[in-house]
């Protein structure tokens, strides 16, 4: 039987007159496509690559040169920063190899490819749907969590591009997880229509990202209404056996050769191929091939290596290798799950088809598997190339791939490549990808990604009473529960305004400072890393000063820190396996004695300890720091910031974070409620906006003041710390938690904690409208101090009970 591309006969020509199937394009389009028929609903026809690998044994020089071609063009494309940072994925199972390839010729992007197998102990990172395959779901299982991250371009590579509905799926799913600002997209051949390609612009548009296309040729397949009726009628008259495959096949022993493939090498991209193990498979390929060439009889003149559904890219490797070492001539292409019409006339793509049972306990179950063009091949030597996961009896069985290869060829080789499984991780090697609006908080999703699990089902409010009853009997940590949202009423709403209203400026200014002294000493392209809640909305201003002056559109994340329990480590290792730890800067809105300063740098340094990471500067940038606890910061003033008069309602609508032991595991984000019923209230935005609208009326105030704040002398004195001390033994107290220093702290300890009195510096004017009016309302007192080192201090209700009497005597109004 003659091989179906060496007939001088376009191998899609029988398609085409009996369907009225038309393919037109590029000169040399129909040198890369032939046309078959297959048993789909979807789609009749199928195109089948010349240069793929995958259907027709094709040199691996040829095979791989398309591949490696076209990452070049990439390369090309995308500037040396963009290639630089990039990553390639490619498709299961037809582009597993092609996509491998691209990446080698790009040269210094990992490569990562879908799979269909799920593999136990390794966590999905994504998926999507292949809307016209006869197997749908695809897998993204890598190794490394944060493979997908990082502002580089990604490069999606399949065999064909024909309606685009793949690779929107694809980067509809990846984008909401890991956003980035350009796709490539790369196929041997791009067959889309007019309305195809308007639709993949649209889509770009709505996500706000450049998307591209590289091809190796283009052009349209025109279909007639009916085709799919008369493809089914064609399939069910000539769906016969395939050639050789339903032959009785003789017994055989394929001889098994020993790669010795490196340890831990990977075996393609299913979990991700770096660089490294690139390197690592360029070194070692010389010597494989000569075992490979060894094992061979020395009369073969026609050699098949025959890789293995997405086992794609180690077989055309070592085949191309082999051409390199033997004068045999070698082809290269491996077996499928696509199931599809074999036909031996000269005029269509599957010559011989050959039918043998799943021998890799597939997660679909048992089915047919496919070997096409290689039974009439003339082949005197194959070599088939699987996974030690694939090498099970039923490849071996009398109706297996071996037994079925050997009834056409009077040689069978063996060679299996050992599985890669990344090492079991003590914990999920994935943590949840961030929480954005508008399904978690009202803030838009570019502004900030909260790493936090939502809890918003959860009943976690308590009356106020009961917590600090529970919390300074040591019943209860603070974090375990959270207060009751505080309502405010139409009086101290117009408080909260004229606030905003006088003070935007101030703060516009401040944040302006702060944002300068990060870039300029900390990192060029700082990744914000906000402390949940009070820092959130700092964070975003942040983030805007630093589009507005600099044209920067930097990372920020918010994660939750606890008093006696530490910084979310699990946000750690999410900002490690994305981020540079260096260019990570936590950010809070204001110190006050400075106890979550002392915090965090305990906690990092425990986490370092423990987990290896290194890098993460635990020093906090605040908007202003009355403590004299930080080096950066925008002021040192202690005056109202009016994100501090409101909770969540100022805040995107989050809870103060919460840490319990049944709600939060061991591998958890901290927790979070989001209060949608809130909305109607919420001035979350409103507030954001009216600051950085001040930002040009600030602008030049801004330069002359990081110039001054870079001549100070700013360590820390820590005075506010040694105040608080002073207070909490003056007034009786004796634990520096109850006492709450400056504005922004008197707020929360009214709005949240039960409150015993206030201290208020002597003259303080509109700064202390708000807490004066919540005082009130409390029947709290305000008591005037002369010398104070903050504008307020608030002190909790020391060794409270449901009993306890206010400093004058009354009952504590909560």
């Amino acid at each position: 039987m003659k091989n179906a591309v060496n007939d001088g006969v376009w191998s899609g020509s029988w398609v085409a007159e009996r369907l009225g199937v038309e393919l037109a394009g590029d000169d040399g389009l129909r040198a890369l496509l032939g046309l078959a028929l297959r048993r789909n609903p979807k789609r009749a026809h199928l195109l089948v690559s010349n240069v793929l690998g995958k259907h027709v044994p094709q040199s691996p020089t040829v095979v791989y040169g398309h591949g490696f071609r076209l990452g070049r063009q990439v390369a090309e494309l995308l500037s040396a920063a963009e290639a630089r940072n990039a990553v390639v994925l490619g498709y299961a199972e037809t582009a597993t190899g092609l996509g491998h390839a691209v990446a080698d010729g790009l040269g210094t992007a990992p490569y990562l490819h879908s799979t269909r197998r799920p593999v136990p102990g390794v966590a999905r990172a994504g998926g999507f749907e292949e809307s016209h395959s006869h197997a749908t779901s695809h897998l993204l299982l890598p190794e490394d969590p944060g493979l997908l991250a990082g502002d580089g371009a990604l490069v999606l590579v399949d065999d064909e591009f024909s309606t685009g509905n793949t690779v929107l799926n694809t980067i509809r799913d990846l984008h909401t997880r890991y956003p980035r600002g350009r796709y490539v997209v790369v196929a041997l051949v791009d067959m889309r229509s007019a309305e195809d390609v308007e639709r993949m612009e649209r889509f770009a548009d709505e996500i706000g990202a450049r998307v591209d296309l590289v091809a190796a040729a283009s052009g349209i397949v025109r279909l007639p209404s009916d085709v799919l009726e008369k493809g089914r009628r064609l399939v069910a008259h000539h769906d016969v056996a395939g050639c050789g495959s339903d032959e009785v096949t003789r017994a055989h022993a394929a001889v098994r050769v020993d790669l010795r493939w490196p340890h831990r090498l990977p075996d393609g991209g299913r979990h991700g191929f770096t660089p490294a193990h690139r390197d690592r498979l360029e070194t070692a390929l010389p010597e494989m091939a000569a075992r490979l060439s060894d094992a061979l009889p020395p009369d073969a003149r026609r050699v098949l290596v025959l890789g293995f559904e997405e086992l794609m890219y180690a077989p055309l490797r070592l085949a191309r290798e082999l051409e390199q070492v033997t004068d045999a001539d070698v082809r290269f292409s491996t077996t499928t799950r696509s199931p599809v019409l074999a036909l031996d006339d000269p005029g269509y793509a599957i010559r011989t088809r050959l039918v043998f049972p799943a021998h890799d306990d597939p997660a679909d179950g048992p089915g047919e598997r496919y070997a096409y063009n290689v039974a009439g091949g003339g082949f005197d030597a194959v070599v088939a190339v699987v996974d030690s996961v694939a090498d099970t009896p039923a490849l071996h069985a009398p109706d297996g791939l071996l037994a079925r290869l050997a009834a056409h060829t009077p040689h069978v080789l063996l060679a299996v490549v050992p599985s890669y499984v990344p090492h079991a991780p003590e914990r999920p090697a994935m943590l949840p990808e961030p929480l954005r609006g508008p399904a978690f908080s009202s803030y838009a999703p570019e502004e900030v990604g909260w790493l936090l699990q939502d809890l918003s089902d959860v009943t976690l409010e308590a009356p106020t009473e009961e917590r600090e009853e529970a919390i300074q009997s040591g019943g209860a940590h603070y974090a375990e529960s959270l207060p009751v949202e505080y309502q405010p009423s139409e009086q101290y709403q117009e408080l909260f305004h004229a606030a905003l209203d006088t003070s935007a400026a101030r703060i516009a200014q401040a944040v302006g400072v702060v944002t300068e002294a990060v870039i300029a000493e900390r990192s060029p392209r700082p990744v914000l890393v906000s402390l949940a809640r009070a820092g959130t909305p700092v964070g975003i201003l942040m983030r805007r000063w630093a589009q507005y002056r600099h044209g920067l559109d930097l990372p920020h994340y918010a994660v939750s820190i606890v008093r006696g329990r530490g910084i979310d480590a699990n946000a750690l290792r999410w900002l490690a396996a994305h981020h540079d730890p260096r260019d990570v800067v936590f950010v809070d809105g204001w110190t006050g004695k400075g106890a979550i300063t002392r915090e965090l740098a305990q906690a990092i340094e425990e986490f370092e300890a423990k987990e290896g990471i290194t890098g993460f500067d635990p020093e906090i940038a605040v908007l202003a720091d009355p403590g004299s606890c930080v080096r950066t910061y925008g002021t040192r003033e202690d005056f109202l910031i009016p994100s501090a008069c409101l909770n969540s309602t100022v805040s995107g609508l989050i809870s103060r974070t919460v840490l319990r032991a049944d709600l939060v595991g061991p591998d958890d984000f901290h927790g979070a409620k989001f209060y949608r019923e809130l909305a109607g209230a919420d001035v979350s935005v409103a507030f954001l906006d009216a600051v950085s609208a001040r930002f040009p009326e600030v602008a030049d105030a801004v330069g002359t003041a990081v110039k001054e704040l870079m001549a100070e002398d700013r360590a820390p004195t820590w005075a506010g710390w040694r105040a608080v001390e002073r207070i909490s033994e003056e007034y009786g107290i004796h634990d520096v938690n109850l006492v709450k220093p400056g504005v922004g702290e008197t707020t929360r300890v009214l709005l949240r904690r039960v409150p015993w009195k206030i201290l208020a510096r002597a003259g303080a004017g509109a700064d202390l409208d708000h807490v004066r009016l919540l005082a009130g309302q409390r029947g709290v007192p305000v008591e005037e101090v002369g010398e104070l080192p903050y504008t307020c201090v608030g002190l909790i209700h020391p060794k409270y009970t449901r009993g306890a009497t206010g400093a004058d005597g009354k009952a504590v109004n909560v």
